[in-house]
């Protein structure tokens, strides 16, 4: 072969091979973009009044505050109701109007937080999707990056293959010549 026409060789194969990283390239930005269009652009989360009120009291309710303030209010309810003159008690022992009240208000409580808990299951379960969707694209790309090294390595073998072949090409030139130049 000629140095000339092995350089084009080169040349074409290395083009070649840069248009197949290129090829993959492509196809890993194709397969990511929707990914990260659901990703950037979540669906708008609707709330009715209602759920937006269920997280209101759910977030009241299940704080320090609330528990605080509560207390305060059967303290002074229950010392009221111990210590004032019997004309002013409005709920003597046993508190019966007082369990009444709690009783009320755990019954309302109640299902308010479950819807709350129900709310907070949805919103868990769509970050969990925003999860599987980011190591979807994460495996994507390796993958990508494991076929550019497999393209790479491949090329390589080739690359040492075809310099071995004329590596060998050019000492059985050589080897030849020698044998010509002996038998003189």
């Amino acid at each position: 072969m000629k140095p000339n026409i092995e350089v084009k060789q080169l040349l074409d194969d290395e083009s070649k091979h840069l248009e197949k990283l290129h090829a993959i390239v492509e196809e890993t930005i194709k397969s990511e973009q929707l990914i990260v269009q659901n990703l950037l652009n979540p669906p708008i989360e609707e709330i009715t009044e209602g759920q937006a009120i269920s997280d209101k009291v759910a977030k009241f309710g299940g704080s320090w505050k609330f528990i605080i303030i509560f207390a305060v209010i059967l303290t002074v309810w229950i010392i009221f109701n111990t210590v004032m003159i019997t004309k002013y008690r409005f709920d003597p022992y046993p508190f019966i109007l007082m369990n009444l009240v709690l009783s009320c208000i755990a019954a309302l409580q109640a299902p308010i937080i479950m819807m709350s808990q129900n709310r907070q299951e949805e919103k868990d379960r769509k970050r969990s999707e925003n999860d599987y969707l980011i190591n979807l694209k994460a495996e994507m790309q390796i993958r990508s990056l494991q076929q550019k090294m497999d393209l790479l390595l491949e090329e390589q073998i080739r690359t040492l293959i075809d310099s071995h072949t004329k590596q060998i090409y050019l000492l059985n030139e050589i080897n030849n010549k020698l044998e010509r130049l002996s038998k003189k």
